[in-house]
């Protein structure tokens, strides 16, 4: 039948979290000023980005520890996760081509979504940020659906609202197992996008660039 639906993780595929991070972590300092200024600003950056580790650790985790390490007395660790939560989707930075890729993608009509792990105002704030909810078909957060990636029943939902199969759809995360074999696993096609963090990834296309993926697309039809 070919490809009808293309589905996409959010974080590290079109959301760049690493330089959003580094973009929020920087302002939360200076914003916060007297508050943390008798910490070195490259020492709060960097503790809070390795503590972080790319968001797989929840930041009320991240704050208490900061908060002790640095001996931080004037802001509590509740206030400064309050402040991300407030304020993350204000430093949001997309990929390239998020934009062109999306437009191109419904011009020729194919059902689009995102399955993201996460919090659900949180997550729906970022992709409200990165303007790109008018394009999308359906969206699930892992908070509101009580179940994370790679859960097999999390990718069929999103398949069921789209009335789509498995094998009329693909999936694009930068996450090997929870997105492109959790994604493989109920036979959807599943897409790599470039990570530095790992090397010699599986996955049914990899790409470096989102403007890459009409044409794996258009490869990945001509195959069936």
């Amino acid at each position: 039948m070919g490809i009808k639906a293309v589905l996409f993780d959010l974080d590290g595929t079109l959301l760049n979290r690493d330089e959003s991070v580094n973009f929020f972590i920087e302002s939360q300092y200076e914003r916060l000023g007297m508050t943390l200024d008798h910490i070195p600003k490259e020492s709060y950056v960097s503790r809070f980005i390795q503590l972080d580790k790319r968001g797989y650790v929840w930041k009320d985790k991240v704050y208490q520890q900061l908060v002790q390490e640095f001996n931080i007395v004037s802001i509590t660790w509740e206030e400064l996760l309050q402040d991300y939560i407030n304020e993350f989707k204000n430093y949001c930075v997309a990929f390239p081509n998020v934009i062109s890729l999306l437009e191109q993608l419904k011009t020729d009509k194919y059902l689009l979504g995102i399955i993201t792990n996460g919090y659900g105002h949180f997550q729906m704030d970022n992709i409200k940020a990165l303007a790109i909810e008018k394009y999308l078909d359906v969206i699930l957060v892992s908070e509101w659906e009580n179940m994370k990636k790679p859960n097999p029943q999390l990718f069929m939902k999103a398949l069921d609202k789209l009335q789509v199969s498995p094998h009329d759809s693909i999936f694009l995360g930068d996450h090997p197992e929870t997105d492109v074999k959790g994604a493989q696993a109920v036979g959807m096609k599943g897409i790599w996008k470039k990570d530095a963090q790992w090397d010699h990834v599986e996955g049914d296309a990899i790409l470096d660039d989102l403007s890459e993926l009409p044409s794996i697309i258009d490869y990945l039809n001509n195959k069936q």
